[in-house]
């Protein structure tokens, strides 16, 4: 889902613009992200509803009057398999690349025939 964009000036005259996205993830149980593409990369990376994309971002949380507030701020887009063939290669020095992608299965004794993730 892409929200409206939004634009204006910085109290140093600095004209500035976002584009909010809403991705929903592909997963058993898909999960829905909100992120943002700020200032030229909203302009660089335009998507369209449908879309499937990798993409990279940071996580930022600040507070405001005793609340805290998280955001998801996309620096780059690729169309997903565009760039690698289908798959996502790891990143070098990614702390995470020796994990695989989904945490094995276990059996705890449950009966097969449940399909409740939990």
């Amino acid at each position: 889902m892409a929200l409206p964009e939004q634009s204006g000036v910085s109290k140093a005259g600095n004209q500035w613009k976002k584009r909010e996205y809403v991705l929903e993830t592909l997963e058993n149980y898909p999960k829905k992200v909100h992120f943002d593409l700020f200032g030229d990369r909203a302009d660089q990376y335009p998507l369209n509803v449908g879309d499937e994309i990798v993409l990279s971002f940071d996580i930022n949380s600040r507070e405001f009057n005793g609340r805290w507030y998280t955001s998801i701020s996309g620096w780059k887009v690729e169309k997903a398999g565009a760039a690698s063939g289908g798959s996502v290669p790891p990143v070098a020095g990614d702390p995470m690349a020796d994990y695989p992608a989904a945490p094995p299965q276990v059996d705890l004794g449950k009966d097969v025939n449940d399909d409740l993730p939990f």
